[in-house]
């Protein structure tokens, strides 16, 4: 008779796996389509990587598809906020910087220098990923450069100099 397992049970397994899951509302914005981007493409650049004579340039797809793959759970999930001590948009644009560079120059090697199709195929798709990370990087920097300039663009600087002063600056 003990056998059956109350109906609680299930309702909150199904709450823990959908707490896992990324919120729709994060997938359907900008960032999350960039971030989704980045992880689809990093992982397909990271198989054909694998699969090609360019093996030796499988290490950064997979480091950065693991990399976006954990702010997308970061971001989606909120877990970001509850760090404060990190900076996560300027950890996320160092991030996204690297990874365009390093993604460019790895896709210009396997392209020019190796010669079969996978290889071929791993620089088409690393150029794809570094457009992906490189407008990641774009729209944080426009946040961040927003970010520092605060409040204080509205207003007029103080003037420091008075008006009855004797300066010859005229």
């Amino acid at each position: 008779m003990g056998d059956i397992e109350a109906p609680d049970n299930n309702r909150s397994r199904q709450t823990i796996f959908h707490s896992l899951l990324p919120s729709k509302e994060f997938i359907t914005s900008r960032k999350g389509l960039l971030l989704l981007g980045e992880v689809v493409m990093s992982f397909i650049s990271f198989v054909c990587f694998a699969a090609s004579t360019a093996a030796a340039f499988v290490t950064a797809p997979l480091i950065e598809f693991l990399a976006a793959l954990f702010l997308l759970f970061a971001y989606s999930t909120k877990f970001n906020e509850r760090f404060k001590g990190f900076h996560w948009p300027l950890m996320d644009f160092l991030r996204c910087v690297s990874a365009s560079i390093i993604f460019f120059i790895i896709s210009i090697i396997s392209v020019s220098k190796y010669v079969d199709g996978a290889s071929k195929a791993a620089g088409v798709f690393g150029f794809i990923t570094t457009i992906f990370f490189a407008l990641d990087f774009y729209f944080i920097f426009n946040e961040l450069a927003d970010f520092l300039k605060g409040g204080d663009s509205s207003e007029e600087p103080p003037n420091t100099q008075d008006d009855d002063s004797d300066s010859d600056s005229d």
